[in-house]
């Protein structure tokens, strides 16, 4: 008898219904490197990774930033720049970059204003500023209507022209103030715009810029308050001074918490990106002995996406590489697969249902819905291979958080812990005439509608040449 029912047990494993109840459980190797992605990570400044003589091997980057002056992009009243830009968007594209601008009306040099020397000739009116001791320096007045509509009507063609461009990264809010900051300090004689002028500006780029991200300067005040609430990010660009001005005063401790808790930007980043520039750059962090697991660690508490070191070389202290690499690790998204399973077994025209464990370890969301995608391969042939689309879109995956500026936090800010561990389930509905055979399962994140190509690297090893990872076997069977 006993026999008997070792046979049927035998006979019940070995048949496809049992094979098909059989699960696949995948827990992927996580990775430590650096991971060059679309929408985050080291930018260039003003020069292509290709061209940036300063950027070492072992850091990659997807962003060019630029800056230019109102002149360089409208050299004649009515007609932009567009062979510079496209130019400029042709090679950045080159290097497997995306570009991120921001344009300036304001200068503090005398001999290379920012605004166009044609504003005079058509109705707009100059004011003669002072910045730091140095007097008659010509800016536009933002408070002239002419010269107000006429920049306004700038932004609107500039938007017209590139909002949504898929080589555009983001732009910054800029125009108004010294270098497009929105500020004046420094100066006696000159003030800002009205706040309703300024305003005016803000609604413009919003206008203008309904797909491209626009990032407002943390010193707006204000139109920062109204930026952000509309949906905007948030720059600022001394990230690393812990008293390179004063002995009394920083931005690290008492500028930014300030601009933070009085904007109510602690939230913002759950929806928009935050983007860092150094003061200075690292070697003047060194040479002052600021420490850099604490400007690091601020960096992501406050859930940076980017950081621009102006393409300065880096400082040669032993220490400064593997503090970098770390920081790099986390800065922007990094979205690990914990584990994924599915059956084993599936018959042609079936379901094969995934279960998976997602996790983001990096310091800030994907801000773009990147939907997740599956490929099967049997073999090298079109016919061999089969793509599949899910709903389930990776933007929704939040990094950890940590309590800022406390006593502790201005001490040394924590590492930021990685986020919760996300339970998704999704499937693949097979056709019919899929043809029988062992398929190997690999997995992708896509911006549609390009299917077939997979734009995000994950925090796991395994990655194939052309982006897909290949996980796990199944058996598709008639």
């Amino acid at each position: 008898m006993r026999t008997l029912l070792a046979c049927l047990l035998a006979a019940l494993l070995a048949s496809p219904s049992a094979a098909g109840d059989r699960l696949v459980t995948v827990t992927p190797e996580e990775t430590d490197e650096i991971l060059a992605n679309p929408g985050m990570g080291w930018e260039t400044f003003h020069q292509t990774a290709a061209q940036d003589k300063s950027l070492p091997p072992w850091i990659p980057s997807t962003v060019q930033y630029i800056r230019w002056g109102w002149a360089e992009v409208e050299p004649q009243p009515g007609e932009l720049n567009t062979a510079m830009l496209d130019r400029l968007l042709a090679e950045s594209g080159k290097a497997r970059q995306r570009l991120a601008f921001r344009v300036m009306c304001c200068s503090t040099t005398p001999s290379r204003p920012y605004h166009p020397a044609w504003l005079k000739q058509v109705g707009g009116k100059e004011l003669l500023g002072d910045y730091d001791g140095v007097r008659s320096l010509p800016i536009p007045d933002f408070d002239d209507p002419a010269t107000l509509q006429r920049h306004l009507d700038f932004i609107k063609r500039l938007g017209r022209r590139y909002d949504g461009h898929p080589g555009i990264d983001h732009v910054d809010l800029g125009s108004i103030g010294w270098w497009g900051e929105w500020h004046m300090s420094g100066s006696r004689s000159c003030r800002m715009p009205s706040p309703e002028n300024c305003r005016k500006v803000v609604d413009a780029y919003l206008a203008a810029f309904k797909k491209t991200p626009l990032l407002m300067l943390i010193g707006g005040g204000e139109c920062l308050k109204q930026a952000t609430r509309q949906g905007t990010g948030w720059r600022a660009d001394c990230l690393g001074d812990m008293g390179g001005f004063s002995r009394n005063w920083c931005h690290m401790r008492q500028a930014y918490p300030t601009e933070v808790r009085a904007n109510g930007l602690q939230d913002t980043w759950k929806t928009a990106p935050v983007a860092w520039e150094s003061c200075w750059d690292m070697r003047k962090w060194v040479h002052d002995g600021w420490p850099l697991r604490f400007i690091f660690n601020y960096a992501l508490a406050l859930h940076g996406s980017y950081l621009n070191n102006k393409s300065a070389l880096l400082p040669e202290r032993a220490d400064v590489r593997p503090e970098l690499e770390r920081f790099l690790r986390r800065l922007g998204y990094r979205l690990v697969l914990k584990e994924l399973e599915h059956p084993a077994q599936v018959p042609a025209g079936g379901q094969i249902k995934l279960s998976m464990q997602w996790q983001n370890v990096g310091s800030a969301p994907c801000y773009k819905p990147y939907r997740l995608a599956y490929r099967l391969d049997k073999g090298s042939k079109e016919r061999d291979i089969h793509y599949f689309l899910s709903d389930v879109q990776v933007n929704h995956w939040l990094p950890g958080s940590v309590e800022l500026f406390t006593a502790d936090f201005f001490k040394m800010p924590p590492d930021l812990p990685p986020g919760q561990i996300h339970t998704v389930a999704d499937s693949i509905s097979l056709d019919k005439d899929v043809p029988a055979g062992e398929y190997t399962l690999s997995l992708g994140v896509v911006d549609m509608p390009a299917l077939h190509e997979p734009v995000v690297r994950l925090g796991i090893k395994g990655r194939a040449a052309d982006g897909w990872y290949p996980l796990s076997k199944l058996q598709v069977g008639k």
